[in-house]
């Protein structure tokens, strides 16, 4: 028996009159006529095949079938409620799950202080935070791993829709004893021939693109590439080798006691954005999530990024 030919308004009326034994109080609560009641009644006897309730002029009374029924009716109208809340909370960007994907620092240290008074205000949502290297953040986006992905600028095709975010400038980090720790200015120059570690394949690129225009013996080339910005830093505060990297990480980079120096003569800036589909919407929750992060960023960016 196709499930169409019943309505939740049917079970709904037999329901509500076997919980009163009344066509005409079933009506009151229901806002209808007792004629509209008994008619939904009738529907709902004539598709199941089944007398429901056994009628007199003076009582109504639950009949064998409708005892037997009424647990069922009862079930299916407590989950369509409970879908119709579900459906609410959608709707109110209030429910659901929303993945997020970031390289190391923002992953660990920003993201999860984006995300606490998100998750105040909306308790049904779950933000799943997803580690991904820099070069990861676009491809997780367009193959819908992930609804957002928040990191470095990276290209992107059509199918990703790229939203600036904050610049950080690259800057340099030593430990305090290193011997560009004491200099009020540090110039790409002072760079050549020092021990540097780059962390991941993209910062060794952008490092290396860095002074390109220069001969070879004047360009800055990292002399090691470890795998995670936490690494990275770890070498530089024991030193002597120095790292590079955006300031932002310097959230990070401080608690280990690292000096950081802007670097001047040209300045080199990195952007952070927030990377979307333009393929897939987004989820009602994850609409309201990429606001909720681009309005905290904006009112809190100064704390992580402050060269």
């Amino acid at each position: 028996m196709p499930l169409s030919r019943f309505t939740l308004r049917q079970f709904e009326a037999f329901v509500t009159v076997a919980e009163t034994l009344s066509f005409t109080e079933a009506g009151n609560r229901m806002g209808l006529t007792p004629s509209a009641v008994s008619q939904l009644v009738v529907e709902l006897e004539n598709s199941l095949g089944l007398r429901l309730f056994d009628r007199s002029t003076r009582k109504v009374e639950l009949s064998g079938p409708g005892r037997e029924l009424l647990s069922s009716a009862e079930a299916v109208l407590r989950y369509a409620g409970l879908a119709e809340i579900a459906a609410e909370d959608l709707r109110n960007q209030a429910a659901g799950m929303i993945r997020v994907a970031a390289p190391q620092v923002i992953a660990g240290m920003m993201l999860p202080r984006i995300i606490e008074p998100y998750a105040k205000r909306h308790p049904k949502v779950v933000v799943a935070i997803r580690d991904a290297a820099v070069e990861r953040l676009v491809d997780v986006v367009a193959t819908g791993e992930v609804d957002l992905s928040i990191g470095p600028d990276r290209p992107h095709g059509d199918d990703v829709e790229r939203l600036p975010l904050f610049d950080s400038p690259w800057v340099l980090w030593c430990a305090p004893e290193h011997g560009l720790a004491g200099k009020p200015v540090v110039e790409w120059e002072d760079l050549r021939g020092l021990p540097m570690v780059a962390a991941g394949r993209d910062h060794e690129r952008s490092v290396a693109r860095m002074r390109s225009n220069l001969p070879e013996e004047e360009r800055i080339t990292p002399s090691q590439v470890v795998d995670h910005i936490s690494t990275a830093l770890g070498i530089a505060a024991v030193g002597p080798a120095v790292t590079l990297s955006p300031a932002y990480v310097g959230i990070l980079a401080r608690r280990l006691g690292l000096v950081m120096k802007r670097i001047v003569e040209p300045e080199s800036i990195r952007q952070v954005c927030l990377y979307r589909s333009t393929r897939r919407a987004l989820s009602p929750a994850a609409e309201g999530f990429a606001k909720h992060l681009t309005d905290w960023i904006e009112a809190n960016v100064g704390e992580f990024d402050s060269a």
